[in-house]
């Protein structure tokens, strides 16, 4: 990610590339393309990457990088959920290693048409990352106070959940992020000193709902796990508490590491080998890093090498 209107800086790019360790000529996935930060310094190490995004325009702006890596690089308009069958589909697993960066763009977040942000321009509510199915406006306008409440509560770590519900369901129809920002700037009382804006958490919850983002990770976690060499790296980079603690459970769950007793520990796993080592420790963004992309504040990287075990027969983990 990066700032409005700079140029796209990779969060964590050093500790990814170190975690990934590309040797020249391998083969590695960039999971989520995006403005392709990832996948030019995977290039510029010597690898061949097969880059997925469901974004259309993402998979467009690419095409000229595509031109470039002559044939070291192939764009796959997907989610990376599909990464397993996709990669299947057109011959190229294993693979060596597998970056995934969660959540929105720079990209998108800088495009007030796409309706992500609310601190640009004003734009129409929108946060569809694959362009079609249901709108973050269609969500606000028709969901019940209760199921909006639900959502910036697991999504947003919104406190006051159901007063900016309250709200919301008050004042619409919204068709504006900039009427959305408001309503709920009233709702929980907004001061310019502010160092937050406090619709920021209602943004993220109602995007990451209407994108089925945790799920989509969930997918995308079993699926790097089936298409993963031995010794191959996983590295994925969050930026909400909710995402860090799915891939921190997935990670500690998929070494064995999991504390005896848990609750997301189900009896029948503790037969299936360790698809991956343990975890190495979660890193995030320096005082340098932060200086020059304040978006990393809330980003953390975890990373683990596979194992020669047998991808697990069980789907998610939670």
């Amino acid at each position: 990610m990066s700032a409005p209107g700079q140029p796209h800086i990779p969060v964590l790019l050093g500790p990814v590339l170190d975690a990934l360790a590309i040797l020249p000529g391998e083969r590695h996935v960039d999971a989520t393309f995006g403005a392709g930060g990832y996948t030019r310094a995977m290039l510029a190490a010597g690898a061949e990457v097969i880059a997925f995004d469901r974004d259309p325009d993402a998979i467009r702006d690419g095409q000229p990088l595509v031109a470039e890596s002559e044939g070291r690089l192939t764009l796959i308009h997907a989610p990376f959920s599909a990464m397993a069958e996709a990669l299947a589909g057109i011959g190229k697993v294993p693979v060596d290693g597998v970056v995934m960066d969660i959540g929105v763009s720079s990209m998108q977040l800088d495009q007030a048409h796409r309706g992500f942000s609310f601190q640009a321009e004003d734009g129409p509510l929108d946060m569809r990352m694959a362009q079609e199915g249901e709108s973050a406006a269609d969500f606000v306008n028709t969901a019940d106070e209760g199921a909006i409440a639900e959502v910036l509560h697991r999504y947003g770590d919104e406190p006051r959940a159901r007063r900016v519900a309250r709200a919301i369901v008050a004042d619409r129809p919204f068709d504006t992020t900039g009427k959305l920002a408001n309503t709920v700037r009233k709702a929980l009382g907004h001061r310019p000193h502010d160092k937050k804006d406090p619709a920021t958490r209602t943004f993220q919850a109602i995007r990451i709902h209407v994108n089925r983002e945790l799920d989509e990770l969930a997918d995308a976690m079993i699926a790097a796990e089936q298409v993963l060499a031995p010794q191959g790296r996983l590295a994925i980079v969050t930026f909400h508490s909710g995402e860090d603690r799915m891939v921190k459970r997935f990670l500690r769950e998929r070494s064995g590491s999991e504390p005896a007793g848990s609750r997301h520990r189900p009896a029948m796993v503790a037969e299936q080998a360790a698809t991956f080592a343990t975890p190495a420790r979660a890193v995030r963004a320096d005082e340098e890093e932060l200086a020059r992309n304040p978006r990393a504040r809330s980003a953390t990287l975890r990373a683990a090498r596979r194992t020669s075990a047998a991808p697990w027969t069980s789907r998610r983990t939670g």
